[in-house]
């Protein structure tokens, strides 16, 4: 089942409580906790600060009389072109079953063009959602999961990802995913921060690069079509936890899109809809998202593939489960200012 992916270092989870870094990052004794980061009082220059780029694009802040918005989006518009990569348009094959046997249901789905980020978010980067009091923005999170905010916790009880303490990641972690954070999370923050998640079908088609050309092919990996554990962190690429975000530049894919296979698995937008090799519905006790890409402790390779997809029910909050941001081109078609 879906969920048993993720169960498989159920007792290193427990041991976490006292010493959350000890699976995700190496990190076996002491903490050093990230130091709170000077914001400008100029609300236009703290986004920037704040890496809200997609936020300065959209029409929903109070920014369009400001002296400085067209020089300030010119330059989030540089940071997106940066931090984001297109990915053209194309069609994949998702898989409508559990299991992955030559004839299995499958259902064609084609993609429009989008951006998506080049690396998983990071501690450092989750960091700012956390100090702009995030948690606190109702704005940001869907009103009938308003009584589950109090549950998104860190061990010191404040609210931030389930393994930070104090509300502040261990700045030795800072390049890392940021984990311990349910879809929720990972939405709100998207959201904050002017983007969204990735469907199932664009994570796929990101990974697979099943691009519409004379060639139309699918690549099992998105460095091509053989397994390769010198381009991937998964357990047999013997590192035991996670990673920065910037490594495994061989491992991209060709618009350099990196880790879409190992690291850490990533929440989708996609509700996570399969039968059973008897044809029944797969259902959680809630409603599962799909995750996508395999983590540092995968340890079969059939589930990290471009096409490989679980599900992963939406509280969850987990040590090997991050999430990256995705955009439309049309979100920056008309930006403030005339930038």
């Amino acid at each position: 089942m879906a969920l048993r992916l993720f169960s498989r270092q159920q007792k290193r989870q427990s041991q976490q409580a006292s010493g959350p870094f000890a699976s995700n990052a190496g990190v076996q004794d002491g903490y050093e906790p990230s130091k709170l980061s000077p914001l400008s009082d100029d609300p236009l220059e703290r986004c920037i600060q704040q890496q809200r780029y997609g936020y300065l694009f959209s029409q929903h802040h109070p920014f369009q009389s400001h002296p400085a918005i067209k020089e300030t989006c010119a330059a989030a518009a540089k940071a997106i072109d940066t931090q984001f990569a297109i990915v053209p348009e194309g069609i994949v094959s998702l898989a409508q079953t559990t299991v992955d046997t030559p004839g299995a249901a499958e259902s064609d789905v084609e993609t429009d063009p989008f951006l998506m980020s080049c690396a998983c978010v990071t501690n450092a980067q989750y960091q700012m959602f956390v100090d702009s009091d995030g948690y606190g923005d109702l704005s940001l999170w869907p009103k009938d999961i308003w009584s589950h905010l109090i549950d998104f916790k860190d061990q010191t009880g404040l609210p931030a990802p389930r393994f930070w303490r104090d509300a502040r990641h261990d700045g030795r972690l800072a390049s890392h995913p940021v984990v311990g954070i349910c879809y929720y999370e990972a939405a709100a923050y998207a959201r904050w921060a002017g983007y969204r998640l990735p469907t199932g079908a664009e994570w796929q088609m990101a990974a697979s690069w099943r691009i519409r050309s004379a060639a139309h092919v699918m690549r099992r990996y998105p460095w091509g079509d053989a397994l390769d554990t010198r381009r991937c962190n998964l357990w047999a690429s013997g590192i035991g936890h996670t990673i920065p975000v910037d490594k495994y530049e061989s491992g991209g894919a060709p618009n350099g899109v990196l880790q879409l296979i190992g690291n850490v698995w990533e929440w989708t937008e996609s509700d996570y809809a399969v039968t059973d090799e008897e044809g029944g519905t797969v259902v959680g006790d809630m409603l599962l998202k799909e995750v996508r890409g395999g983590a540092f402790d995968t340890y079969f390779s059939s589930q990290a593939t471009s096409h490989f997809r679980t599900g992963l029910n939406v509280l969850s909050r987990v040590h090997n489960v991050g999430f990256r941001c995705a955009l439309d081109p049309a979100s920056s078609a008309n930006r403030p200012g005339g930038a």
